[in-house]
């Protein structure tokens, strides 16, 4: 008997429309000969059953499931793909735990940590894993433009500290900009990083483990055609992504060796990525950790599948099956 996938996509942030894309690429990839494929639209409290991109169903959160044509249809395995709040941040990780549900990727703790940013490269920091100098906001707090100069230094970056990095997200290069930057940042999110710039060689690393196999895919190189990897160069095609990276033999062992440690370390499950900045001295730098990468055909976990030589569908197959 076919087992039932909800994909779940949608959320609560700017993101929204990039996770549903993400929810048609994971839909496309997964085994339909072995599994009956639902996507679950999450808009708050608003759970919609989509077909053929209409909504037809409402989820019954007591034991999520729904009815179609008088069939009740429970699920049993939930692929989230959720870009921010409630999927990323460990919310609906909470709920399927209690629902006796299992799900695609990590568990509350490593999702909450993994969301803030901050918090999570500072945790990692511990470890022996480079990162940038940071400064957190909160809500309400405030920082002088002196001071940022002083501690982080210009040219900086100010982003939302939780969430996905694609908005609210500035290149800061002179004193003007530093507080426009801030209040653009705070419109995203309740927490605002400023961090130290870094020059380099953006690269970025997907792993996943399962009960049988460990795997770290191939490094794939970044090189914007922006001031940054921004929305534009994430999703309009205004960047080169490059897999295999152009990056020696050892510095491809060494990044695939950090992520695969960073994996062990916060004690993630499902597919991550992981993105770094490789600076003079091929020193290694983190930049974060994406425990809900992107699913679409073009997205970077995708592209590292192929490069690879492996079939994303088998991927998937390894991602439901390990929870059972």
């Amino acid at each position: 008997m076919k087992r039932n996938i909800a994909i779940v996509a949608g959320g609560d942030t700017s993101e929204y429309e990039v996770s549903l894309r993400s929810a048609k690429g994971i839909y496309s990839f997964i085994d339909k000969e072995k599994y009956n494929l639902y996507i679950i639209r999450v808009h708050k409290a608003e759970w919609k059953v989509v077909i053929d991109d209409k909504d037809v169903a409402d989820v019954d959160k007591n034991d999520f499931s729904f009815t179609l044509d008088g069939n009740k249809i429970k699920f049993d395995f939930a692929y989230i793909t959720i870009h921010g709040t409630p999927g990323e941040d460990g919310r609906l990780q909470g709920y399927f735990d209690i629902m006796g549900i299992p799900y695609s990727n990590c568990g509350v703790l490593a999702s909450s940590m993994t969301y803030d940013k901050f918090v999570c490269n500072h945790y990692l920091e511990a470890f022996g894993v480079r990162i940038a100098e940071s400064i957190c906001l909160r809500r309400g707090q405030s920082i002088s433009t002196e001071d940022v100069i002083e501690k982080i230094g210009i040219p900086c970056f100010i982003k939302p500290n939780l969430g996905g990095s694609s908005f609210g997200v500035t290149k800061v290069k002179t004193a003007e900009a530093v507080q426009p930057a801030i209040e653009k940042a705070f419109s995203e999110a309740e927490e605002v990083i400023i961090e130290a710039f870094m020059q380099g060689t953006e690269l970025t690393c997907g792993c996943y483990k399962t009960k049988e196999k460990s795997v770290v895919f191939p490094v794939t190189e970044v090189v914007t055609h922006n001031e940054f990897f921004d929305y534009d160069a994430k999703y309009n095609g205004q960047v080169d992504e490059i897999t295999p990276a152009r990056i020696s033999d050892e510095l491809t062992s060494r990044v695939q060796q950090l992520t695969s440690a960073i994996y062990d370390i916060l004690g993630c499950a499902g597919i991550i990525r992981i993105d770094y900045i490789v600076t003079e001295g091929e020193k290694i730098n983190l930049l974060e950790v994406n425990t809900t990468p992107g699913m679409t055909a073009t997205s970077f976990i995708p592209q590292q599948v192929r490069a690879a030589g492996m079939d994303i569908k088998d991927v998937m197959t390894d991602i439901i099956e390990n929870k059972f």
